[in-house]
This record gives C-alpha cells, sequence and structure tokens, in this order.
C-alpha cells in the first residue's frame, strides 16, 4: 500500500448486507437503518442504500447518491440525510433531493445523526417534526401516501433545485463514493 493510500475499517451494512468502509456517518447510518427497521416497521427491501440520483442541469450531467430512501408499497415516502453536527445546516441539501429525486416530489425530507432528526414537508419546505419519534412509523406513512397528490414543480423551480442540491451534495467529501477518487 503507498503512503496515499488509506485503509479502512470495514462494516457490514444492516440493509444490503454488503461490506461497506466506514467513512463519514456511516454508522449513523447504520443506526439509522436498524431504527427503521427494529422500531418503526418497515422492511429492509424497502429502505434504498445510496440511492443513485442522476441530474441534467443546463445540459450539464451530475450524478450522485442519496443516504437513504424509504419507500411505502413501492411507492418513495422519504429521503434521509445522514448528518454529523448541524442538522439544520443540511435542510436545502435534503428538501431539495426530496423535490428532484423522482419526476414528483416525494412527501418528506429527514435529516437525522440517529439521536434525533428534522422532519420536512417536501412541497412547502416547512419543518413539521424534530425527534426520532416524530418520523412516521410505516403505518403512518402508508396513511400519508394514500392522501399524497404531490403537486409539480414548474421547470424553472426544479432547475433552481437542482442547482442547489448540487451545490450542497458536491461538499460532501467523507463519503464511501469518494474514496477512490
Amino acid at each position: 500500500m503507498s503512503d496515499n493510500e488509506k485503509k479502512y475499517d470495514m462494516l457490514v451494512d444492516y440493509v444490503t448486507g454488503k461490506t461497506v468502509p466506514n467513512v463519514g456517518v456511516e454508522e449513523i447510518r447504520q443506526r439509522l437503518e436498524l431504527y427503521f427497521v427494529e422500531t418503526k416497521g418497515y422492511p429492509k427491501k424497502d429502505i434504498r442504500v445510496d440511492a443513485d440520483i442522476e441530474i441534467d442541469i443546463g445540459g450539464s450531467h451530475y450524478s450522485s447518491q442519496l443516504d437513504l430512501v424509504v419507500s411505502v408499497e413501492n411507492r418513495s415516502f422519504m429521503v434521509i440525510k445522514c448528518a454529523a453536527g448541524s442538522l439544520e445546516s443540511r435542510e436545502r441539501e435534503v428538501i431539495s433531493a426530496s423535490r428532484i429525486f423522482e419526476s414528483k416530489p416525494i412527501p418528506y425530507a429527514v435529516v437525522s445523526d440517529s439521536h434525533t432528526a428534522v422532519i420536512y414537508e417536501t412541497i412547502s419546505g416547512k419543518k413539521i417534526g424534530e425527534g426520532l419519534s416524530r418520523i412516521p412509523s410505516r403505518l403512518q406513512a402508508a396513511e400519508i401516501l394514500s392522501g399524497f397528490h404531490p403537486l409539480e414543480f414548474s421547470d424553472k423551480k426544479l432547475e433552481k433545485e437542482k442547482i442547489i442540491f448540487r451545490s450542497y451534495d458536491s461538499m460532501n467529501i467523507n463519503v464511501s463514493r469518494k474514496i477512490n477518487e
């Protein structure tokens, strides 16, 4: 191993069973995955880890990954940003991700350090709760989704959201996808 290579501790991802490097907020993600399955009742199959996001901004391609995307009955329900430190400093990043991840906005955006959480309603961008206990359970999420009919944002608004997401996301340097860059 050269002096420039860094050896990482590895761990087994709770949801996927894959071995992953323990960098950045990986331990936070593992605690959240366990919490969503064991406490909130989401099956592992409904939790996407490192969900790919591909966006086009004015003819320029940008690809990244979202920490977690939780679904109910094959409908995305919330994007979760795992973060250490100030959770509310990640508000715009996670709300933008929830607005652009699919063709229509998904209901909730959450930022968590696995000890607490801030929950946002995606369409309005308003904070609607704080604390892990305020994150909807799978049963609550199914009920919310049954009445959720998202409005589509204008193309101009979506372009702004893509720029916001890219700006914040490109500052995420301590993530596993950037280890080999």
